[in-house]
């Protein structure tokens, strides 16, 4: 496997000490990147990434929708994993959710993923319009990996694998509201949805375990410390996002990956060991991996590379079956 891209960044860029551009040139990658209007009017920040030596008769082997976790966005640091994907030969598509990176909306507010599984699907659904005859993925990290998992629910059929890393199945005690919060969050909602919820601990913080890609996090231009503490309606609606998950996973019936850290203290790992125990796939795979915490792409190098080159190997597989 080629190092990631990751590996090359520095505390202040994810580019290191190169531009965007001469990043993606470095990589051999076109980028491209645009807004969408959804149903309210809202624009939403999208981008895609693909190998540049594509052209008519050597398409992409493949398109992998990107779905970024909450207070995440499609670019920095997560970006890096989707130029990543896009050497192996890939057109890889994702979209700042409404709130986030360069998207309109209050900053990280979801008060309701039913439109946001909405928005997704509008920008997917464009992309693979240009590219039908294509096998198509999904791959979702954190809250991510729930939208991902609904968006598959709701287009059945239509996706050929599905990739949860670090994925939403559940949320650890260890990080939900203190005692007696999390009972006080409905009416919290209702009565202050702007109130941002004292969770234990802070989320950069328990997500990446290297202090310099925490400083890197916290150096995006777009990231907002307000994102550390979801407002009660968002934190209301996140719980809700872990039962319904919980309610329904065992609809999924496509090919599934689900590597998760066993050391996640943000997303328990027997919420995600549950998803694959009860998925109706047969083809599915778990890899629990010893040592990561909630991010992959916040470990260090051994660990890092360990994960995602069972991502990758799973994606390139996929498109040989």
């Amino acid at each position: 496997m080629s190092s990631h891209p990751i590996l090359h960044a520095n505390k202040t860029s994810p580019f290191g000490d190169l531009t965007p551009d001469e990043f993606y040139q470095k990589h051999q990658v076109l980028h491209t990147h645009s807004f969408i209007s959804t149903n309210n009017k809202t624009k939403l920040y999208t981008q895609t990434w693909q190998p540049v030596a594509q052209s008519p008769t050597h398409p992409p082997c493949g398109v992998v929708a990107m779905i970024h976790g909450y207070a995440s966005e499609s670019g920095w640091v997560f970006e890096t994993t989707a130029v990543a994907i896009a050497k192996l030969g890939f057109l890889v598509c994702a979209i700042d959710l409404p709130g986030h990176g360069r998207s309109e909306g209050p900053r990280g507010h979801i008060p309701s993923v039913t439109s946001v599984i909405d928005n997704c699907i509008q920008f997917f659904d464009e992309v693979r319009a240009s590219n039908q005859y294509l096998p198509a993925f999904l791959y979702g990290e954190s809250l991510g990996g729930a939208i991902a998992m609904f968006i598959c629910l709701r287009q059945t059929g239509k996706w050929n694998g599905l990739v949860l890393n670090g994925a939403m199945c559940g949320v650890s005690r260890n990080f939900k509201p203190v005692w007696p919060l999390e009972k006080l969050l409905p009416a919290a909602a209702m009565l202050a949805p702007n109130w941002r919820v004292v969770v234990s601990g802070n989320l950069v913080d328990r997500s990446y375990k290297e202090k310099w890609k925490r400083e890197l996090v916290r150096r995006c231009p777009r990231t907002k410390r307000v994102f550390e503490h979801p407002p009660a309606s968002t934190a209301l609606e996140l719980l809700r996002v872990c039962e319904e998950v919980g309610r329904r996973c065992r609809e999924i019936a496509l090919p599934l990956l689900v590597l998760h850290g066993e050391d996640d203290v943000v997303c328990d790992v027997e919420s995600a060991e549950l998803v694959y125990e009860l998925a109706a796939s047969t083809d599915k795979t778990l890899k629990v991996v010893p040592g990561m915490g909630h991010q992959l792409i916040g470990e260090g190098k051994e660990i890092l590379e360990e994960g995602f080159e069972v991502i990758f190997s799973w994606l390139k597989e996929r498109i040989t079956k």
